[in-house]
């Protein structure tokens, strides 16, 4: 039986098991590969997505859960309009390998969106589960507050 996922604001029909976990479908079936694979088992973060609004780990959801509109990064902001979290990373050059940090910023934005003036405590408890193996945490932690700051003035 087909089901239907909004991501990204559209509507889209899938026709796999629904124990298929959602990042998968993501990737391989919808082409939205900004969603990374790093462990599979749900610890390290690199396959955050907004579920409804909240990060959750894609590699461990199984599709047929999804009852919420599922955000990715491509889905956050565009190269020509990106959302303040990916400007603020860009200004401080967050990124190394850039491998996790989709993950990263998907995690920091859902909490941006509940906490617009988070401690540094929130920022590292938020994105605890988000690994970086470059060690990037204190400009990530300096992007957060960046981005955190430029919301509340805008």
């Amino acid at each position: 039986m087909p089901i239907t996922l909004r991501v990204n604001g559209d509507d889209v029909e899938i026709d796999l098991p629904g124990e298929v976990p959602l990042l998968w479908v993501l990737r391989d079936v919808l082409g939205l590969t900004g969603t990374k694979y790093g462990c599979g088992v749900a610890a390290c973060g690199a396959c955050t997505v907004h579920v409804g609004g909240e990060a959750v780990q894609s590699c461990q959801l199984p599709v047929a859960e999804v009852r919420d509109e599922v955000t990715t990064i491509e889905g956050l902001g565009t190269p020509d309009d990106p959302a303040p979290i990916q400007q603020a990373w860009i200004e401080h050059q967050v990124a190394q390998c850039g491998y996790c940090q989709s993950g990263q910023i998907m995690a920091a934005a859902a909490l941006l969106a509940r906490r617009p003036d988070p401690s540094d405590a929130e920022i590292d408890d938020a994105l605890a589960l988000n690994l970086c193996r470059c060690g990037t945490y204190g400009a990530i932690r300096a992007a957060v507050r960046t981005a955190a700051r430029q919301m509340r003035e805008a």
